[in-house]
């Protein structure tokens, strides 16, 4: 259950989070987060590969917050759990083993993700 509350708290807090910022009106920040989201749709490459590799990034740039949004993007979309181990593979051989422990964590919160009711 401390895990459930774990992806709610982090769900509620960037949405609150992002409102606050897209209604600072500031057109610089809205285009950056506009680009964003057109970057993750379908195109050439399907989302869920967008996802797969903003995943590997965020792991390597070691961004928690960001790993746990791309996990959740992920779930959504489908990607199983051994897909998952072998993107936290990926993400391991080009980042190091400085990446080990975001992937504990990143294993700990896909599997909050799988257990969600």
């Amino acid at each position: 259950m401390e895990n459930q509350k774990e992806i709610e708290n982090f769900n509620e807090y960037r949405e609150k989070m992002n409102q606050k910022i897209l209604g600072s009106d500031n057109l610089v920040l809205k285009r950056l987060f506009n680009l964003d989201t057109n970057t993750y749709e379908d195109g050439a490459l399907p989302s869920v590969t967008k996802e797969m590799l903003g995943l590997v990034a965020s792991m390597v740039l070691r961004c928690d917050d960001c790993i746990k949004y791309h996990l959740g993007k992920c779930k959504d979309l489908g990607v199983t759990t051994p897909q998952m181990f072998e993107i936290f593979a990926v993400a391991n051989i080009v980042g190091g083993t400085i990446v080990i422990p975001h992937t504990r964590r990143a294993v700990e919160y896909w599997e909050a993700l799988n257990n969600q009711s």
